[in-house]
């Protein structure tokens, strides 16, 4: 299957991503800096992670951390070349492979059309900026969608920072095109099987906005 790509145009500034010892941040042109958008919402995250890393160890979990890590990169990269119409099969592992068998096939039905793969953006009124996997037509709707990767089964109520996250950049989207987007899609490629979310934008704004006025509450 071959995917339509329609470029929009984004009204941007040239972006630069900053990784410091605080976390990721864009700076633009002007010089105005916006933190990323994972970086704000990893504090929704963090008491859980610490009670984790604590129970498990640090070794244990840095292991498991990076082992994570470097699968969900492997995969958003696999991803990324399926629908960019590239080759992706090449030197996959068996592992990489199980989970893109589970993937393709729903992105071959979902997905109709793309605008942007990896698109650098920002938004002025939420003060943060980020880099959304995929926008595109998704069961004949404007989405965002995001690709995640988990070892395990997720449930709904664990994983409101992915709305979140989606939400900012559908507001981003908006900001930098002038067209709304409203439906957001999470898609969630596992050891346990693939799990997809659609969600309403607007039923995680406020969410977001809330989220955001925390992060900065804390780093002032």
């Amino acid at each position: 299957m071959m995917f339509k790509h329609t470029e929009i145009p984004v009204t941007e500034e040239s972006l630069k991503q900053e990784n410091r010892k605080s976390g990721r941040v864009y700076v633009d042109e002007k010089g105005n800096e916006y933190p990323s958008i994972t970086r704000v919402l990893s504090i929704l995250n963090k008491d859980a992670i610490m009670a984790w890393r604590k129970r498990v160890g640090a070794e244990e979990a840095n292991r498991i951390s990076t082992q994570a890590s470097k699968r969900g990169t492997k995969v958003h990269g696999l991803i990324e070349k399926f629908i960019s119409n590239e080759e992706w099969k090449k030197d996959i592992s068996f592992p990489d492979l199980q989970v893109m068998n589970d993937v393709v096939p729903a992105i071959e039905h979902s997905l109709s059309e793309v605008f942007a793969i990896e698109k650098k953006m920002y938004s002025e009124h939420l003060g943060v900026a980020g880099t959304v996997d995929c926008v595109g037509v998704w069961n004949n709707r404007r989405s965002i969608i995001d690709w995640k990767t988990s070892r395990k089964w997720k449930k709904k109520e664990w994983i409101h920072g992915y709305f979140m996250q989606s939400a900012a950049y559908a507001v981003m989207w908006e900001e930098r095109t002038g067209i709304p987007i409203k439906n957001l899609v999470v898609c969630i490629a596992g050891d346990e099987g693939l799990q997809i979310f659609e969600e309403d934008r607007d039923d995680w704004t406020q969410p977001l906005i809330d989220t955001i006025d925390k992060f900065k509450q804390r780093n002032q």
